[in-house]
C-alpha cells in the first residue's frame, strides 16, 4: 500500500477490537478478545493483540497471537492454538505483506522459534505454508427433514442403528460437561493423546453460553457413550471435539451423535456445518464426506528463520510414537491428572 501502516502490540485488547472482528467476513469466535482472555486464564499463555492502523488511525487489521514457553517443546507463538482457525483479519489482502514484515521482527524480539497462523484461505505471502489439513463443510437447509431426506438409505440406517439399542440423546451446555468429559477423556487416553482439563470446556461454556453446546448419546443404562462439543459463530456451527467409547462402536452411537449435532445446528439457524479438520485421505475424512460435506483446504502459515524446516509438535509426530503407546496403557485417573499439564504446551 502507498500509505504507511502503523502497528500496535499489547497484552490487552484495544478499543474497537471486537467491533472490527464482528464485522469482518472471515472472523471466527476465536478472534474475539474474550476467547483469547479465556485461553490466558485457562492455560496461562500470554495473549498479544496486534492492531494495524491506517494514517487516519482506523483499524484495518487485527491479529491475535498466543505465546508459548515450554521447557520440552520450546518457545513459539500461534494464531490460534487449540482450535482450527486464527490468523489476521485484514481489510485488504495486500496488508499481508505488512503482517509478514511484522512477524519477522516479532519473532526476533520474543526470541521464539516460529509464529504459526491457522487460516482457512490462501494469501500471497513469502511466509512458509503447510497444506496438511482440510476441513469439511456442509450447507444446511432450513429444516432437518430436508437434510434427512438428502441422505442415502445406508446413512439413515446407520443413524437408526443405536436407536434400536435403546440409546438416546441429550443436548445442553454446562449441565452436560461431566458426561462430555467422561467420553472425551476416555477416547483421548485410548488414542494415546494427553487430554485438556475439564476446566477448559467449562470456561468456554461459561464465557459463551449462547455459542457453545454439548450433545451426548447415552446407552440404555444411561451411560454416556458418545459426545460432541459444538461452537456457533454467526451462521456456522463447528464441531471441534467429538468422541465415542470404543466398547460401543459396534452400535454406531457416533452416527446418532452427528445427526443430532446437525439437527441442533439447523434449529439454531445455522447455514453451514463445519466438521473440523482432518488429514486428507484419512478414515476421519471419509466419515465426514459421507454426510454430503465438501472438502476445503486449510492453510497454516509460518514465520520462521530462513532455511528452517516446518515445525511438527503434534502428538501424532512419529518421534512421540513410544510415548503414545505408553500413554494408552495408563489408568484414566493418571492421564486425566497429568494430561492437562502436557497438552497445555501443545497447540494441537
Amino acid at each position: 500500500m502507498s500509505n504507511p501502516i502503523t502497528i500496535e502490540v499489547s497484552h490487552k485488547p484495544p478499543s474497537g477490537w471486537d467491533a472490527f472482528v464482528e464485522q469482518h467476513p472471515d472472523s471466527r469466535l476465536y478472534h474475539l478478545s474474550s476467547w483469547n482472555e479465556m485461553i490466558w486464564e485457562t492455560f496461562g499463555h500470554h495473549p498479544y493483540y496486534v492492531v494495524f492502523r491506517n494514517p487516519n488511525q482506523e483499524i484495518v487489521g487485527v491479529l491475535p497471537i498466543t505465546h508459548f514457553k515450554s521447557l520440552f517443546f520450546g518457545k513459539f507463538a500461534v494464531s490460534l492454538p487449540f482450535v482450527n482457525y486464527g490468523g489476521p483479519l485484514l481489510q485488504q489482502d495486500d496488508l499481508m505483506a505488512d503482517v509478514a514484515r511484522f512477524l519477522a521482527d516479532f519473532r526476533k524480539q520474543l526470541d521464539i522459534e516460529y509464529v504459526e497462523l491457522r487460516m482457512h484461505r490462501p494469501f500471497e505471502t513469502p511466509l512458509a505454508v503447510k497444506t496438511h489439513k482440510v476441513t469439511y463443510l456442509l450447507p444446511l437447509p432450513a429444516e432437518d427433514e430436508a437434510l434427512w431426506t438428502s441422505f442415502k438409505s445406508k446413512l439413515r440406517s446407520q443413524i437408526r442403528r443405536p436407536l434400536k439399542e435403546h440409546m438416546f440423546v441429550r443436548s445442553g451446555g454446562v449441565d452436560l460437561v461431566d458426561d462430555f468429559y467422561y467420553v472425551f477423556s476416555h477416547n483421548m487416553r485410548d488414542l494415546g493423546t494427553p487430554v485438556y482439563s475439564k476446566s477448559f470446556f467449562q470456561n468456554i461454556l461459561n464465557r459463551f453460553p449462547e455459542n457453545a453446546f454439548i450433545v451426548v448419546v447415552y446407552s440404555d443404562e444411561d451411560i454416556p457413550v458418545a459426545a460432541s462439543f459444538l461452537i456457533q459463530y454467526k451462521s456456522v456451527m463447528e464441531i471441534p471435539w467429538a468422541s465415542s467409547l470404543k466398547a460401543y462402536n459396534r452400535f454406531s452411537p457416533n452416527m446418532l451423535l452427528y445427526w443430532e449435532s446437525l439437527k441442533l445446528a439447523i434449529h439454531k439457524g445455522c447455514k453451514v456445518f463445519d466438521f473440523g479438520r482432518c488429514t486428507p485421505g484419512s478414515g476421519t475424512c471419509r466419515f465426514k464426506k459421507q454426510w454430503g460435506a465438501e472438502e476445503k483446504q486449510l492453510y497454516w502459515y509460518y514465520a520462521l528463520p530462513e532455511g528452517e524446516s516446518l515445525p511438527e509438535i503434534s502428538p501424532r509426530n512419529p518421534r512421540y510414537e513410544m510415548m503414545v503407546r505408553v500413554w494408552q496403557k495408563m489408568p484414566l485417573i493418571f492421564t486425566n491428572t497429568v494430561g492437562p499439564y502436557i497438552i497445555r504446551n501443545i497447540p494441537a
